[in-house]
């Protein structure tokens, strides 16, 4: 009987022994788990992109819209017919929830059809380092446009937007530059919208430089330089005025026979086109 009772209390023991391992088992699997769970949350929770440029413009909606209905209501009457919010729709959805460094030229078809229209004949005018020049020129004078002033780019100068790939989808702080990667939202944007006013350009067109430039008034790589100018249509357009300006007291680095001009001109002429060139143009 001795032994059978001790024999009882190993067994209660080892019983007991076994659920106090099983249990403490299950406490520390509990934790790990939970650890590897809150974890996995954490790595996997979306984070915003990071870049180096200014982050979308505020309250871009309103912006937008009220542009486009100042451009129609005191611009333009007779683009009346234009729908102010599918323009913003459209240029929502070409950026909204996307990689800001994938966007592509049909993002942005939709917009383009809907904010186009015609531009008159003798009247486009481009510009390349003269921002400021040029559009407090044609500020004063309604017979020259810039492709700020039509509709597409009036809405979208001076502002900036980008979309990223986690909630709410859209960029407030930070945006890519356009040295940080090619596709980014604005810089296809603003290479579309300049290739269709170069497109619709027909008569006389003129184009602003500036001759204050040390590395010349015309650079290949600019928009002007890289798209505008070889989407002129030789069919179209019968004449390019080049006005050369220089900076009030600033240096006078280029005028009309300069380097940079005259490699201007061998693309226009290779293209059929006449020119002019008028230095510090009046």
């Amino acid at each position: 009987m001795p032994f059978q009772q001790g024999s009882a209390r190993t067994r209660q023991r080892t019983v007991l022994l076994v659920g106090v391992a099983v249990l403490l088992a299950a406490l520390v699997l509990a934790v790990v788990l939970a650890s590897l769970l809150t974890h996995g949350k954490h790595e996997g929770s979306p984070k915003m992109l990071q870049w180096k440029d200014r982050g979308t413009t505020k309250n871009l909606q309103e912006v937008i819209l009220g542009r486009c209905y100042n451009y129609i209501a005191e611009r333009y009457p007779e683009l009346g017919d234009k729908d102010c919010l599918k323009i913003w729709e459209s240029l929502k959805d070409a950026f909204i929830y996307k990689n800001p460094c994938n966007i592509t030229s049909e993002d942005y078809q939709p917009l383009m059809e809907l904010a186009s229209h015609p531009i008159p004949c003798n009247k486009s005018l481009f510009w390349s380092k003269t921002n400021d020049l040029v559009h407090r020129y044609t500020k004063s004078n309604q017979n020259f446009v810039t492709l700020e002033d039509t509709l597409l780019g009036y809405i979208a100068d001076r502002i900036s937007w980008c979309g990223d790939p986690s909630a709410p989808g859209i960029n407030y702080e930070s945006c890519p530059k356009w040295s940080e990667c090619e596709s980014n939202p604005g810089s296809v944007f603003w290479k579309m919208a300049s290739k269709m006013f170069a497109e619709a350009a027909c008569g006389v067109v003129q184009v602003m430089l500036n001759g204050s430039i040390e590395a010349g008034a015309f650079r290949n790589s600019s928009i002007f330089g890289s798209i505008e100018v070889f989407n002129l249509n030789p069919d179209k357009v019968s004449e390019v005025h080049i006005w050369l300006m220089h900076d009030i007291g600033g240096p006078q680095s280029e005028s009309c026979s300069g380097h940079s001009i005259q490699r201007l001109k061998d693309i226009l002429e290779k293209r059929n086109f006449r020119i002019i060139c008028e230095d510090n143009y009046r």
